[in-house]
Formats: structure tokens, sequence, C-alpha cells
């Protein structure tokens, strides 16, 4: 904890520190200490570098090449201070520039001038060009890295949290080239500040020296040339260091381990290649005039080098990778082939040009696929499957499709760069016409950067991911039946044992089958009735299979638990609208009730069965058309043949029970009644 805190305060402080430096004027012994400091940190930072798996091990290396670039040049301002203050700038840049360089201007100006050219044309430039490139590609291969990483998990690969923890790699991946893409600015123009540094030293130094110290010219230039070019050479050594550094970051590639082991595992893969370099450098020793004996030893090193390697052994296969390999099916055996052949139950396929849209950087659609999930299960009660989004070079470019079990449920278009505009006044604004796929009104796919405009002509302006999403979400109601399986019904059944057991164990196995729960809940899920209260369908399905193990029944008893619920649906402000049936009407329906197989049915003639369906329609219609939402009342024994008529003639009107509307405290107000059968059969 101690460490911790000292971490989090230190580095703030330095860098507070670095920037008084340049300011406040520091004794020699204090400046001796830093450079030390500044030469040995770079040395590790460089270590650190060759040592680290992987570039993202030292992903903090961009922030600290800035931080070490500022330390450098505060230590160059404050050379440069005492240098034409004092004429003395510490026992290290003394001994740099005295030993080093030999009291040779010329001979410290060369060797300054090379590390130099090293560092800014050799180093840096390659590295800057390496980053620079290695940021471009990373995040051109980002999209299809996140489409492989919700790939895997939509397969159940792996988990979320994997899922959250590949996706952060992929983002600090991209984040990390694109830092060191800028942080090589930073060695590159801290060599430029170097050269500036040293030629203001040497001029600044020789005119101090002669105007204010009384030197001659010549001990002028010695003194303080010797300084300058020691100050120079000081501040070059860490900075090729770090520049050093700064290329194994950025070239290093995806390999496991270190530097060193990667070099030496790599280098010694091929015996011949040793032994055709080492024989190459002692036959150098025939060429007249070249010594033999360094050629000798380098040769005769390599040659026994290649000597030792032994050469590389299979690995053996591992009893389970054995077995694996063994057992590893042909292409065209049958467990091969039906793995392939498996259909996900909910798939989104989008054009290649609509790839964008599950990138992260730029698209949240995958993050409203989740919210999607949630949403689903909170509206209907039904875990909606993991929806598999993948490309699709055979659909038309700008468009999608949404597949059940692998069948198109619905297509729709979002064209790139633009989004979908709803409403009248349109005419003026570029683009192409376009539908809202859920309600098919009519609108124009308008450039994204003209959407303030089509807001202000009064339009509702929706983005691509909005429509997609829309579309899935209807797409997964008015399907929620075909996707509510054995196994999501069996898991549906286990959540509600762990808080009612006596509820599951009264229910199945012991009266009802987990395939005949699946059907009624699929039935009421098909009528649009949520099954999130499974407590009270599972006790109404109870008693009602004592009874009877009828399905329309079992239907109606779950319904009847859940009549206040449902009724619920359609009130508005506390007030449902009801269409009812006229009493003769209705009665000579109840008579006319026949069972079968797949359910009771009304035996009427097909005009009557036209009359109810157009009578329906038309009330249904009208009450729309005020901002109504009304349901069809009739008997709990003729609610679902009528309800199932009334399906057969392309109407989707709510019908509802009796019993359902008598357990709702909405206010009931009726707005019509359906008696034209009855009469037209008169």
């Amino acid at each position: 904890m101690k460490n911790r805190n000292l971490g989090r305060f230190a580095v703030p402080i330095g860098v507070v520190g670095i920037i008084i430096m340049m300011v406040v004027p520091l004794p020699t012994f204090l400046l001796d200490m830093l450079i030390a400091v500044n030469i040995t940190a770079a040395l590790l930072v460089l270590l650190i570098a060759m040592f680290v798996q992987k570039p993202l091990d030292f992903a903090v290396f961009p922030a600290l090449l800035l931080v070490m670039t500022l330390f450098r040049l505060a230590l160059n301002i404050s050379a440069t201070r005492l240098v034409l203050r004092d004429g003395d700038a510490g026992k290290v840049i003394h001994a740099f520039g005295s030993f080093v360089v030999g009291g040779n201007l010329v001979i410290g100006l060369v060797i300054f001038t090379i590390l130099v050219i090293v560092q800014m044309i050799v180093v840096t430039k390659g590295a800057e060009r390496v980053a620079e490139v290695g940021a471009r590609f990373t995040l051109d291969a980002m999209p299809g890295k996140q489409m492989a990483i919700d790939a895997d998990l939509n397969a159940g690969l792996i988990d979320e949290a994997e899922a959250k923890k590949r996706r952060a790699e992929v983002s600090s991946e991209a984040d990390f080239y694109g830092a060191m893409d800028g942080g090589s600015k930073f060695v590159k123009g801290d060599a430029i500040a170097a050269i500036i540094i040293t030629v203001i030293n040497l001029v600044g130094g020789f005119a101090v020296g002669i105007l204010q110290a009384g030197m001659s010219p010549a001990d002028a230039m010695n003194h303080y040339s010797m300084l300058s070019i020691g100050d120079g050479l000081v501040s070059q050594i860490p900075a090729l260091l770090l520049s050093v550094a700064t290329g194994l970051i950025v070239t290093r590639s995806a390999t496991s381990g270190d530097m060193g082991q990667t070099v030496t595992t790599q280098l010694s893969q091929n015996k011949l290649a040793l032994r055709i370099g080492g024989g190459a450098a002692m036959a150098l020793c025939v060429i007249p005039g070249l010594p033999p004996l360094p050629f000798l030893l380098v040769g005769g090193t390599v040659l026994l080098i290649a000597q030792r390697i032994k050469d590389p052994v299979p690995e053996p296969l591992e009893k389970g990778a054995a077995a694996e390999a063994v057992d590893l099916p042909a292409p065209d055996s049958p467990e091969q082939l039906l793995g392939e052949m498996r259909i996900d139950p909910l798939e989104l396929a989008l054009a290649p040009d609509l790839v964008d849209l599950v990138d992260a950087s730029s698209g949240d659609l995958l993050d409203r696929v989740r919210a999607l999930r949630r949403k689903m299960a909170m509206e209907l009660g039904v875990i909606m499957p993991p929806v598999r989004t993948r490309d699709d070079l055979d659909l038309p470019l700008s468009s999608y499709a949404i597949r059940i079990s692998g069948v198109d449920a619905g297509t729709g278009q979002a064209p790139p760069g633009t989004v979908l505009a709803i409403g009248e006044g349109l005419q003026a604004l570029p683009g192409r016409a376009g539908v809202e796929p859920v309600f098919g009104l009519a609108g124009k796919w308008v450039p994204a950067e003209l959407h303030y405009q089509a807001e202000i002509s009064g339009a509702t302006v929706v983005d691509r991911a909005s429509v997609i999403i829309t579309h899935l979400a209807e797409i997964v109601r008015t399907n929620a039946s075909r996707l509510l399986g054995r196994e999501d019904v069996r898991a549906l059944s286990e959540m509600v044992k762990r808080t009612h057991p006596v509820v599951v164990e009264e229910l199945t196995p012991a009266l009802l089958s987990l395939g005949q729960v699946q059907k009624v809940l699929q039935a009421l899920l098909d009528e649009g009735v949520p099954i999130r209260d499974l407590v009270r369908i599972f006790e109404a399905l109870s008693l009602r299979a004592k009874t009877s193990q009828d399905h329309d029944g079992l239907v109606e008893a779950a319904r009847g638990a859940l009549g206040p619920a449902i009724a619920a649906q359609y009130a508005t402000a506390g007030r449902l609208t009801v269409i009812t049936l006229d009493p003769m009407l209705e009665q000579s329906l109840l008579e006319s009730l026949r069972p079968s197989d797949t359910g009771a049915f009304m035996a009427i003639d097909g005009m009557r069965a036209e009359a109810i369906v157009s009578e329906a329609s038309r009330l249904s219609e009208a009450a729309e058309q005020q901002g109504l939402n009304p349901v069809l009342a009739c008997s709990p024994q003729l609610r679902l043949p009528l309800m199932r008529l009334l399906r057969a003639g392309s109407r989707r009107v709510q019908v509802l029970s009796y019993s359902e509307i008598s357990g709702s405290t909405a206010q009931i107000e009726t707005i019509g009644v359906v008696n034209g059968a009855y009469a037209g059969a008169a």
C-alpha cells in the first residue's frame, strides 16, 4: 500500500520538479546526480524494452518517453546556465568533455554529429515509420478483430468477461501504437533541440569568455567548447538509448518470450546457415592484405556454435493431443458435417460495407444488441438467444438481413454515412428514398452531416444502428415463440425452482411434460402475452392439468391467471376500449364449436366467417384512427377459436375473454358491437 501511494505521488512531483529545473539554477553536485539518474534511467528503459514479452506489457512507454525527454531538456537548460554563468557544469560534463573527446574540439564535434545523425536519421526515423504503419494497420484491423470476438462470444467459446478483456486489449493496442506514433516525434524533436542548444553553448560561451571573463579567443574557445561538447554528449547518450528502446518496442512482433530468447531461438534454428556463414568468414583470410587472425577467430567461433546446436527434434504429442489427432474426424465424417450444419437461432447478417457498425470505435451496434437482450427479458420474460453478427458477401451493398434458424425474417437498408429522416418536406435534402422497416413509414436516407437540417425541417432523424435494433426487436417480439426452445424452458423452470420449488415439482414432470409446458408458453408468446410471471402461470397449469391436459384449456387457464396483466397492456390512461359480440351472434358461435386434434373451431359457413372478420376489422380500424387500442371481448370458450378466425383473416385484432377483462381495474368503455354476421345469416 505504501509503495502504491509512493508511486502515485512520485511521478506528479517529479514532473513538477522537471519544470522547476528549467527555471531555478542547480548546484553542480545536484546536476551531476541528476545526469547519473538520467543515464541510468535510460539504460533501464532500454533493458525493459528488450525483456518485455509483448509491447502492451510496457504500455506506459509513450508517456515515459515524454517525461524523460523533458527531464533531459531540463538538464540541458540547467547545464547551459552553469556553463555560461560560472564556466563550470560539474564533474560529469567536464569528464565527458576531456576524456571522451580527448580535449580536441574537432573530434568532439564529429562524435556529437555522428551520434545525432544515428539517433535522428537512422533509429528515430525508422521507429517513427514503423509506429505510423503499425498504428494504421492496427486501426484497420479493429473491426475484424471485434467481429471475431463477438463471433466467439455468440458461439459460446468465451464468456462475457473474456470478451470484454479481449476488446480492451484490442482497444489498448490501437491506443498504444497511436501514442507511439506521436511519441517518436518527441525523440526527433529532442535531437533537433540538442543541436540548437550545443550551438548556443558554443557561441554564447565564446562570447562570455571573451567579453566578460577576459579570456583570449583561443582559451575561450578551448574551455567553453569542451564544456559544450561534454554537455551535448551527456544528453545524447541517454537520448540514443531511448531511441533504440523506441525502435525495439515498435518492432516487436507477436512472439512468446523476451527479445533475447527470441533472437537466440530463431537464429539457432538453422545449422546450415551458421555453417555457411562461418565458412565464408574463414574464406576471407585468403584475400591479400586482410589480417587472417580476426576472420579465423570469428569464423571458427560461428562454426563451433553451429556444431554445438542440436538438431531440432519433433516434440512428442501429449496423450490427449495424440488421441485428438487420431480421433480427429475427416472433413466428410458425420461429426464434422453435423458441426457445419448447425444453424444459429438468431443471426444478423451485414453487407460488407456495413461492418463499421460493429466497430466499437465508430459504432455501438453490438452494445445495443446486448442491451436489447435485457430489454426483451424484462418485456417478454424470454432470454433472447445470442445474436450471431457476421458479414455476408451475398447481400447487396448497404443492406442487412435478420434470420431466425437460417431463414430470413426481415431485411432492410442502412447506407453507410447516412441517417434515416422520417417525415414530410424532405425534397430539398439530398439522399435516397427509404422505408422504416417496422412501421413502414416513408423516409429518406440523408447524409449524416445534414441531420440537423432534417430535424429543422420537422423530420424525425434515426441513426442506422437504431433502425437495425428497432427492426431486430420487432422480429424478436413477433417470433418469440419460435425462439423459445426446450432448453430455454428447462432453464426458466430451474430459475423458478430456486425460489418456488413446490410449484415446479407439482407441475413437471408429475402433471405435464416439459414439452407441454413449452407449447403453452409458446402459445402465450404467440398472442403477445409476456411470460415473466412464471410462478402464476405454473400454478394455473397445475390446477388445470389435474382435470384436463387439453392444450387450449391449459392456455386459457394460464391467460385467466394473467388476466389483469393482459388487460393492462391494452388500457390507455385507465380506460379499456372494448368491442363486443351481439349476444345472439355469440350464442350461435358457441353452439357451432367443434373439437378437433388441433383445438376447437367454429363450424360456420364462409360468408358468416367473412362477415365477422370484416365487421371486427372495420370497428377496430375506426377506433385506431381515434388513437384508441381496442380489444374484442367474448366468452372464454369462444376466445381462442375466434382469435384463430380473425388471424386467418389477416387481421390481428386482439381477443380477450370476459374473465380477463373482469379482473382489470381499468374503466371499460364499449365502442362497438359485431352483429353483421348474425344479421346476414338471418
